[in-house]
């Protein structure tokens, strides 16, 4: 039946999405997945502003016969919030700290707010919120109540409904309700839902069902159905009720949180230091494990071989790997806190001569301070790592979240074991060791029948182990429609009928959440693949960039596992993904772009970029800013740069290209033409009479200033003095002591005084600097999808460069964005013996700040030449700089001269990203990227300070920006020399 959206639009204050224009089936579809492996087309995407929206929604839901579906950051991985229904996202308005007491150590918080972030406002208070799920940096405080979140150090800090002291709901029929702690006896006077609930839980024969069929004791992670067991132990150790912890766990299906008052903690003890125990097996792991749970440690987490394997394949993660002895097949990572270096020590020495003593392990590195942070990082990169395995048959979210007692896990995961490989099935085993619950990755095609019946009989099998051991079908992720069909077979008939009395009591009619825990469809209902021969499984379309690294363009989208990491704010820090950290809708993620991709592709459309699904796929890219974040902070390392160019070229190929595309492309040509007529070129862009002008034709945005242009260019300049190209005599190539400049069409036409300032630097340090014969770069035809144009540009390049460039005639490049083009499209844009040579070549291309560090490490670059004075510097990266390239080698050059001080501002992109920031449609959300952390960075530093920018972007979205003059480093450094 349709759903009439017409009546709740009318009355309704927040965004509504629900009809088949462009712009709600980009919005519908980006919400119809989420990290697990169902997907349905929403009704509608509702987001509403405050409590009465979602009581208009509650009441319109009511009378159309429709489910509401709560949804924070969408990382559910048991399908909790796809839904036929309409999709509740309260992550980008209800999203207020309320209230915050010190003293008594609580915070009142809508369901929006992000954990991290939360954190981050407590962190000066001394305080914190404990549960620490591995998606913390995204995770927002409604979700984790609805999953009963813990995460790795719920040993100490506990699960969420631990930390949970009362939440305000709606309940299905509008009416407003206040959950805490409250006697029995007053309880039943407030509300029916008291009474009914305490009927149940009072019953004797209710409690001994539940005494006898809930998890065991000795189980801390018990997250399947409702949380009877817990009701009954407060009701019968203290005669109160908290309903509070009856909502967490219950994925949205029993009303509606709108706030949440929450237990905060000290913060642990300043020192910090794990133990990571190197196994051969992982049994034995296992085993240190059991030693480790007896020692007080704050956490023992497990990563087996081949997460430690995956993480070779990611630039962002093997980084990470750094402490590793040898080739492990598994590691135990055991955390403990102290308020001493010498007490942490004795804790790690303690434990190691225990687990030596048993003969457990082989190498027992111990990280302290930061560098236990590196080691989690690479274990919260799990689930997002093992999706860079090859072929069809990837890992699943299956039996990830079951959990047993910690006695029991070496039996149990030795049984799972047996299972698997009885179904000859590969897997994937880490987490949680500490707390008894493993994530148990099988590696399965979904997109067969057979694997899918597989699918279905491994966890049909598991349920019964899980039974045997009276352990938790979930533990932590939640049952959703993944596992509610087997609540009855684990728990019993019985209990899973005094589930549905919940259900009844709380939602009779279905309006929250329908279809979870309780009622659930078979767990193959609505999977993302049909399981039919369906055409994912067929060769991907042709493409102009070479997608054979990553088994073709569809794959790469499909590698996407939904974990959300691109959902973190500016607060938490990270390059990826600056459009969805200014405007904070999911439409505007990487995960929604690579989702909505992989849907259109998978209908295998003849010609990629012709219809209303190709239109669709275009709005939902339309704010990709190209930062190349995604290829290095996305574990998955799903680069939608590249998906965006190359769709954009056949969506071009097929709807013509616009004018002011062209002419973004073809920038290096407009530069030429204007800088033949510099002076007029500039009085007019500086006029704002006529900037303005030559805006509004070009489609840029009014109050963009336009760049200046040099009338003398680095390449004419340099030619005069005799160093281009033909012109440098072959006496003058000393080996090791000749730098070839690749003069990049940015730099040349607009910032030539930075270009002239790094050779002026370069020849006064005694180097030799040729600038060979080569044509642009093709960068701003990339960023526009015009990859004919790009490919011929990286032919030239490659053929005139490739027998000039080598490990001691580098080419070095001042503008990221340019010179980085080698190190990444060049070698997927070409084929054959070019794409060899390119890949040969950009093995000895450099940007300056790498180049120059280079040559500090090999001495022959020192203080001696800098001044002594201080500076203070404040660094702002370039998005393809943090992504292909590093932070610190740009800190450490500019730290050179003595007496400098560097500071690396916390910032993702600058928000200008090429033409991005001058267009008309797209110039206040680029404005409000900026405002995010480096305007106000800026403006909060004093006039003296000296600000620092790669990009010639950066430095001109700082201007617009700030008003302020940013330098490159190699400008910097030119100014610094004595």
């Amino acid at each position: 039946m349709a759903v009439d959206f017409s009546t709740l639009a009318r009355e309704y204050s927040g965004e509504l999405y629900f009809n088949d224009t462009i712009e709600h089936l980009a919005v519908r579809m980006a919400y119809s997945t989420d990290a697990s492996v169902y997907q349905e087309m929403p009704a509608g995407v509702a987001i509403p502003k405050d409590a009465a929206d979602i009581q208009r929604l509650i009441a319109f839901a009511g009378k159309q016969g429709l489910t509401l579906v709560p949804r924070t950051a969408g990382t559910s991985l048991a399908g909790q919030v796809v839904s036929h229904g309409l999709i509740v996202d309260v992550s980008k308005y209800l999203n207020a700290v309320l209230e915050v007491n010190p003293q008594e150590k609580w915070v009142r918080v809508q369901p929006g707010v992000v954990r991290d972030d939360l954190n981050a406002l407590l962190k000066p208070m001394g305080l914190m919120f404990g549960p620490e799920t591995s998606t913390s940096s995204r995770a927002m405080i409604g979700g984790m109540i609805g999953n009963n979140s813990c995460g790795l150090h719920s040993r100490i800090w506990g699960n969420t409904r631990d930390n949970l002291l009362e939440v305000t709901v709606l309940l299905a029929d509008g009416t407003e309700m206040i959950f805490g702690p409250v006697d029995a006896e007053t309880a039943r006077q407030q509300h029916r839902v008291y009474s009914e609930i305490l009927s149940i839980i009072e019953d004797g024969t209710n409690q001994s069902l539940i005494a006898t069929n809930f998890p065991k004791r000795s189980v801390t992670r018990r997250n399947s159905g409702y949380a009877l067991d817990s009701l009954v132990d407060q009701l019968n150790h203290s005669g109160r009720i908290n309903l509070s912890h009856l909502i967490a766990g219950s994925e949205g299906t029993l009303c509606f949180v709108t706030e949440a008052k929450l237990k905060l903690i000290d913060l642990p003890p300043k020192e910090v230091g794990m133990v990571a125990i190197h196994c051969t097996s992982l049994q034995e792991a296992l085993q240190a494990n059991l030693i480790a749970v007896q020692s007080g440690c704050a956490a023992s987490e497990l990563v087996d071989h081949v997460i430690l394997t995956q993480a070779l394949g990611n630039a962002g993660q093997v980084q990470n790997r750094s402490f590793l002895v040898g080739e492990p097949n598994s590691i135990l990572m055991v955390e403990y806190f102290d308020n001493s270096s010498d007490g942490l020590r004795q804790k790690c020495d303690t434990l190691i001569a225990a687990l030596t003593t048993a003969g457990i392990g082989y190498a027992y590195p111990v990280l302290t301070g930061d560098e236990t942070k590196t080691a989690w990082d690479l274990r919260k990169a799990g689930l997002g790592l093992l999706r860079n395995l090859k072929g069809d048959a990837q890992p699943v979210n299956l039996v990830e979240d079951c959990a047993v007692a910690v006695e029991d896990l070496p039996a149990y995961i030795g049984e799972l074991e047996s299972l698997l490989s009885r179904r000859d099935t590969p897997y994937s085993i880490y987490a949680h060791a500490g707390d008894g619950e493993l994530h148990v990755e099988p590696m399965i095609d979904l997109k067969s029948a057979s694997g899918q019946q597989l699918f279905k009989d491994i966890l049909t099998e598991t349920a019964a182990l899980i039974k045997k051991y009276k352990g938790s079908l979930s533990g932590e992720h939640g049952d959703g429609r993944l596992r509610g069909q087997f609540i009855p077979v684990v728990m019993g008939p019985e209990v899973y009928d005094l589930f549905k009395q919940v259900k009844n009591i709380f939602d009779v009619q279905g309006v929250f959440n329908k279809g979870k825990i309780t009622g659930t469809p078979d767990m193959l209902t609505s999977l993302r693949y049909s399981g039919k021969g369906h055409a994912e499984k067929e060769r991907g379309p042709s493409t102009v960039f070479d997608f054979s690294a990553e088994e073709g363009i569809l794959r790469l989208t499909e590698k996407c596992s939904g974990s959300g990491d691109c959902r973190k704010t500016h607060i938490t820090g990270g390059t990826m993904c600056p459009s969805f950290m200014a405007t904070r809708n999911e439409k505007d993620t990487t995960r929604a772009r690579a989702n909505v991709l992989r849907q259109y592709l998978t209908t295998r459309p003849e010609i990629i970029g012709k219809g209303k699904e190709a239109d669709i796929v275009k709005d939902v890219l339309d704010l990709c800013l190209a930062c190349k974040g995604c290829q290095t902070e996305c574990p998955s390392s799903v680069d939608v740069t590249k998906l965006r160019a190359e769709f954009l070229y056949h969506y071009q190929k097929e709807n013509g290209i616009s004018f002011r595309t062209r002419m973004v492309g073809a920038f290096s040509q407009q530069m030429k033409l204007a800088s033949a007529v510099a002076p007029i070129y500039n009085f007019l862009g500086r006029n704002r009479f006529f900037r303005r002008m030559i805006n509004r034709v070009l489609g840029f945005h009014v109050d963009r200033s336009l760049p200046e242009v040099a009338g003398l260019t680095v390449k004419d300049w340099h030619m005069r003095r005799g160093r281009v190209g033909d012109r440098a005599s072959a006496g003058t190539i000393k080996p090791g002591k000749t730098v070839y400049l690749f003069c990049d069409e940015f730099t040349n036409y607009n910032g030539a005084e930075t270009g002239k300032k790094t050779i002026l630097l370069l020849e006064r340090l005694g180097y030799t600097v040729i600038i060979p014969e080569h044509t642009d770069s093709g960068r701003s035809y990339l960023s526009k999808g015009m990859l004919m144009e790009a490919r011929v540009c990286a032919v030239q390049n490659v053929n005139a460069l490739y027998d000039l460039i080598g490990e001691e005639t580098p080419l070095v490049g001042i503008e990221p964005s340019a010179i980085l083009s080698f190190r990444d499209e060049y070698k997927s844009l070409l084929d054959g013996d070019l794409q060899k040579k390119a890949e040969v070549l950009s093995r000895h291309v450099y940007l300056f700040e790498e180049w120059f560090h280079r040559e500090m490490e090999r001495g022959n670059v020192g203080q001696s030449s800098f001044i002594t004075s201080g500076r203070r510097i404040i660094l702002h990266g370039h998005c393809h700089q943090k992504a292909l390239s590093s932070m610190h080698v740009a800190s450490d050059i500019l730290s050179l001269p003595k007496n400098f001080s560097v500071r690396v501002l916390p910032t993702g992109c600058c928000g200008m990203a090429g033409s991005f920031g001058y267009e008309r449609e797209h110039f206040d959300v680029s404005m409000k990227i900026g405002d995010l952390v480096l305007f106000p960075a800026i403006k909060g530093e004093p006039e003296t300070t000296i600000i620092a920018a790669s990009g010639t972007s950066c430095r001109h979205q700082v201007k617009d920006g700030t008003g302020r003059k940013a330098l490159h480093p190699a400008e910097i450094l030119f100014e610094a020399l004595c």
